[in-house]
């Protein structure tokens, strides 16, 4: 089984970041790459305010956050993952865009490195095939936020070897997460089930029965789930939800997957939640709701 020590991270948005954070809370090497240096540089940042913040709450010891930052590099060229044994791309849920960064990550990275995708739903098996690496993709997808969600689904793409396996639930293990191993289908386990909860409670809002805050309440203390369907659904971002729920239909043809038109119409809007600053609710710049 290979020894992973340096880790790539392609995307310093907010998978990305959290991504990158746990790696190099676990003494990983962490290489933070994006379109542009400073993009990446940006999310470095954010990773620092959010450990002094743990500082501050006493989740993290004086002088903490420093060592863990100081494992972290800022990148703008994919000639940076030549040092990596492992890296995870973090971008767009669209495979055109991860075909691209996938065929630039398999060109500059050195052989015999793995490479990961965090996708939540695009076939792995598909991506393992534009690289010339193909036993050694697998799937890394990581639950939102990183750094307070346990779970990793590995996800094997019919290529992947029993080593890259290995390795990857090894390096997840050591970041403190619980794994499951799902094959490569649509959805995997997660999105799978959650995809058309997440639906429903829009068809049952864009039906009347019920506020927003209603089914929410009623998700959390009904079904004792730690978060509504809407302030789930801000939290991912309503383009992801929607992009996931197009794939399951197409791909299995069953219309219990098919996205609801207040879903559509918002994503239309630009309403994509926390991100955006509104989706089922409204946030504030630091994505807290107003």
């Amino acid at each position: 089984m290979a020894e992973i020590q340096c880790f790539g991270v392609i995307g310093a948005g907010q998978m990305g970041r959290g991504i990158a954070e746990v790696a190099a809370k676990s003494g990983l090497a962490v290489i933070l790459l994006d379109a542009s240096e400073e993009l990446a540089a940006g999310g470095r940042e954010r990773i620092e305010r959010t450990l002094a913040k743990q500082q501050e709450k006493g989740r993290l010891e004086a002088g903490q956050p420093e060592v863990i930052l100081a494992r972290i590099r800022a990148a703008g060229d994919y000639a940076a993952l030549e040092c990596c044994d492992l890296v995870v791309e973090a971008a767009t849920e669209e495979f055109s865009v991860k075909q691209k960064i996938f065929e630039a990550a398999d060109a500059a990275m050195k052989p015999g490195a793995l490479l990961a995708s965090n996708t939540s739903s695009i076939s792995l098996t598909k991506l393992a095939a534009v690289t010339k690496r193909p036993e050694q993709v697998v799937g890394m997808h990581f639950m939102n936020p990183v750094p307070r969600m346990k779970l990793v689904e590995i996800v094997r793409a019919l290529q992947t070897s029993d080593e890259t396996y290995d390795t990857v639930c090894a390096v997840a293990t050591k970041m403190g997460k619980t794994l499951v191993t799902t094959k490569d289908m649509p959805g995997f386990i997660v999105n799978r089930m959650l995809i058309p909860f997440l639906n429903e409670a829009c068809f049952a809002l864009q039906e009347g029965l019920g506020t927003a805050e209603d089914i929410d309440t009623a998700g959390k203390l009904g079904l004792n789930h730690p978060m509504g369907p809407f302030e789930l659904a801000d939290l991912i971002g309503l383009d992801t939800v929607l992009y996931i729920a197009e794939v399951l239909q197409r791909e299995f043809g069953d219309d219990k997957y098919r996205p609801p038109a207040i879903l559509r119409n918002y994503v239309a809007a630009g309403w994509l939640g926390r991100k955006s600053g509104r989706g089922f609710y409204r946030y504030d710049a630091r994505g807290k709701r107003t």
